[in-house]
């Protein structure tokens, strides 16, 4: 159902909150204000206008660092006190170059199990996830975490895990043990993302070799 801006509850500031959603796979990227105005000049450039509350200004996601959002739709909640926004991102969303501003796990979930693969996702949101949770343990080193304990070891200990990994992984097949090979697959793929952040590979960079790659394909 559409509805038009003047049914819009903006609170006593003249702001509503705005959740910013990547259109294709639904990641939130931000949380943001709008007033009327910058609401005004979004659906005017679709493109996202924000009011930045700690300089109390407009501001054009992507002006200076050319990460623009190009909005797809805007949704209002039922109390009409919230918006959605649809966006095709130009980049990253976050200022610390993270796609997402949700990029810090808030403690410590026991296991990726349970704190990522219990929800169901696409593959690429999933690994996000576990990107930037492997991420925070680097820099954050929390006590008792497998993944910091592979940090403190240092890059020689993450090589010789991966490695044990992929000859396991290697066997698994091999014995065309279906489960197994899930299994071990799995623990590659986790092993080969704190490689990556060890040595500063994002999923952002593997993502656009692999789409060059297809490219040259198609060339040719």
């Amino acid at each position: 159902m559409r509805i038009s801006i003047e049914e819009i509850k903006f609170d006593e500031r003249g702001l509503i909150p705005v959740v910013v959603q990547d259109a294709n796979t639904r990641q939130v990227l931000t949380l943001a204000y709008m007033n009327a105005e910058s609401l005004k000049r979004t659906l005017e450039t679709s493109e996202t206008w924000f009011w930045s509350r700690s300089r109390s200004s407009l501001w054009h996601k992507g002006q200076t660092s050319g990460n623009t959002q190009r909005v797809v739709d805007i949704l209002l909640d039922c109390d009409s006190d919230a918006l959605t926004v649809l966006v095709k991102p130009n980049g990253p969303a976050c200022h610390t170059g993270e796609q997402s501003c949700f990029h810090n796990a808030l403690q410590e979930a026991g296991s990726f199990h349970e704190s990522i693969a219990d929800r169901k996702s696409d593959l690429g949101a999933v690994l996000s996830e576990l990107y930037a949770l492997v991420d925070s343990r680097k820099r954050d080193r929390p006590e008792g975490s497998y993944t910091a304990y592979l940090f403190d070891q240092g890059l020689d200990k993450i090589l010789k895990k991966f490695g044990e990994e992929s000859a396991e992984t290697i066997i698994a097949a091999k014995n065309q043990d279906r489960e197994a090979l899930l299994a071990e697959t799995s623990d590659l793929l986790y092993h080969l993302i704190v490689l990556m952040v060890e040595r500063g590979l994002t999923l952002d960079q593997v993502r656009d070799e692999l789409a060059s790659r297809g490219k040259k394909r198609d060339v040719q």
